[in-house]
């Protein structure tokens, strides 16, 4: 948790939904972190909402609540199509809903129905990330099962390669090298006030 932050007198210089005080105002636009695991999506996105005074939202965390089931678990027993089917609902019903930060998977934004949905209803950000700093973060934790399954620089450049030219079709591309979270969610305050115009 990212508990050592004091968000209580933060002075945003950034977004708002029609908050006084000059920020950007997202409307009704949700703001969409896609890319490769490792990339920062929750760790960013939590300080990003905070700082935002919106609602974090995690669409693997939701995805298991609405299958009462581990993500690994639906792939093992449904197979990706039907999991790739229930990540698109769960992450159009959050859409529908109040603007929030939704991080997600690193495979939502490669399904085409719910890429095309991202670009229509939300607002989309790619933390994008070398693979030094991938492999170094992933590695932290034994968390990652596709990771197990050889050399993990090799799959995540594979990963790379095939995904980031999709990724590239997000709104906004923001660096998530190895410095600071911070220094990423101050990236992706300036980048959102430079497009403010146009949101």
């Amino acid at each position: 948790m990212d508990s050592e932050e004091n968000t209580d007198n933060i002075n945003d210089g950034g977004l708002s939904r029609g908050d006084k005080g000059g920020g950007i105002d997202l409307g009704q636009r949700t703001l969409v972190l896609i890319g490769l695991m490792g990339a920062g999506k929750t760790t960013v996105g939590r300080r990003l909402a905070r700082r935002l005074k919106i609602k974090f939202v995690d669409s693997d965390e939701e995805i298991e609540k609405a299958a009462n089931l581990k993500v690994a678990d639906i792939f093992d027993i449904y197979g990706e199509a039907e999991f790739r089917s229930l990540e698109r609902r769960v992450i159009e019903r959050i859409l529908s809903g109040d603007p929030v930060v939704l991080a997600t998977g690193g495979g939502a934004f490669m399904d085409p129905e719910t890429r095309a949905l991202i670009k229509t209803e939300a607002l989309s950000v790619w933390l994008d990330a070398n693979i030094e700093v991938l492999v170094e973060r992933t590695g932290r934790r034994d968390t990652r099962p596709l990771l197990k399954q050889g050399d993990p620089k090799e799959i995540l450049r594979a990963l790379a390669e095939k995904r980031n030219p999709v990724y590239a079709e997000a709104d906004l591309r923001v660096p998530s090298e190895g410095g600071a979270h911070n220094d990423v969610v101050e990236a992706v305050l300036a980048k959102l006030q430079q497009v403010g115009s146009n949101i």
